[in-house]
């Protein structure tokens, strides 16, 4: 399996091979994009069904990535020679067209052609000409494709050209890690502050007029040079999964005003610790949340401030939105994550386990 270091694959990644260690599964884990992190290693060594493989190889959508790409490419196929695995499950694109032996299952999380539309209401730049080339390429070889949204498989298939249908297995979050606490009356946010697709910059404008106050979580600077300004709200920074478990917990309120989100792994998160929700209305968040969350148009300050002050008005509407968040969480579990790979593995010819309960003995996934 491989996975990027520098956003929510990770984080996808690990809570699958965890949710696959239950059934005997082994994973060869490869990741690139940036070194581990200490929380990142500490997280890892926690599976003991996952064998590490680290990189630093720049990730597709990076500036100039091609040359450190086809280095990738080239470890990826000594590994699979090295591990011999029943199947590979890709989480980058190009990869799909990388020729191992072993079954490709690729999973589209987002892509650069969804995120120019959504934030920027255009095309990407012709500089994005071969990601895109490189992108329908490797979609096209794999055998199977997942998405974990409608959203986004339909976007993989408007974009890419993917002909076959695109199975859609949504994300998970153990809610017996991520569970409700106290409440105080404090707003939270958490992700990349400085993509705009997260646009947690709109939460920052009005934060200073709002009844209560905003604590957001999160790198403040990428790789393209964007940034953010955290004036109005308490900035927390870059801060571990358990920190993040606590702030949410003690939440009443997650605010996330999202241009672009393909699914949410921390609005998830968010939800399972019973905080009200109030999300940017974008067809990815309203498939997943519709009546669990108070939903307003991304880049509608005004509608922003008020579904926010109406939620800080009403401690008991606070709490019963944070209730109907948490009940329709619980559908994203990873029960139901693992059952609908182990289905896909199945199909591609790996070792299905007792679907029933933990197996001693299954395939393994590279």
């Amino acid at each position: 399996m491989t996975a990027d270091t520098v956003g929510g694959v990770f984080d996808y990644s690990l809570e699958l091979c965890r949710a696959l260690a239950s059934f005997g599964v082994g994973v060869t884990l490869a990741t690139m994009g940036a070194p581990l992190s200490s929380a990142q290693w500490k997280a890892l060594r926690a599976l003991p069904n996952v064998d590490v493989h680290e990189s630093q190889y720049r990730l597709e959508w990076m500036e100039d990535p091609w040359a450190d790409v086809a280095r990738a490419s080239t470890w990826l196929l000594d590994l699979e020679a090295m591990c011999r695995p029943e199947l590979v499950h890709l989480n980058q694109y190009v990869f799909g067209a990388t020729p191992f032996r072993a079954p490709r299952l690729l999973v589209g999380h987002s892509c650069v052609w969804s995120w120019f539309e959504a934030v920027k209401g255009t095309t990407p730049p012709p500089s994005f000409e071969r990601y895109r080339q490189e992108v329908t390429l490797g979609l096209a070889r794999a055998e199977r494709v997942v998405a974990p949204s409608r959203a986004m498989a339909s976007a993989l298939e408007r974009f890419y050209g993917r002909r076959q249908g695109v199975m859609v297995i949504p994300n998970a979050r153990d809610p017996e890690v991520w569970t409700p606490g106290p409440k105080a009356q404090v707003i939270f946010a958490a992700g990349r502050l400085w993509d705009e697709a997260k646009n947690v910059s709109a939460l920052a404008r009005i934060a200073a007029r709002l009844p209560w106050p905003v604590r957001v979580a999160g790198a403040v600077k990428g790789p393209f040079g964007n940034t953010f300004t955290p004036n109005g709200v308490t900035l927390l920074g870059v801060i571990p999964p358990e920190a993040i478990a606590r702030e949410m917990a003690a939440a009443a309120i997650y605010a996330l005003p999202a241009r672009y989100e393909p699914f949410g792994l921390s609005v998830l998160e968010a939800a399972l610790c019973g905080c009200a929700l109030v999300l940017g209305d974008i067809p990815s968040l309203r498939e997943l949340w519709d009546g669990a969350a108070l939903f307003v148009p991304p880049d509608d300050t005004d509608a922003l401030f008020a579904a926010l002050c109406r939620l800080a008005a009403s401690k008991i509407a606070c709490a019963e939105a944070g209730q109907r968040a948490r009940a329709h969480a619980l559908r994203y579990g990873p029960r139901r994550m693992v059952d609908g790979y182990l289905s896909v593995y199945a199909s591609l010819g790996a070792t299905q386990p007792d679907a029933s309960g933990p197996s001693s003995t299954s395939g393994a996934t590279a």
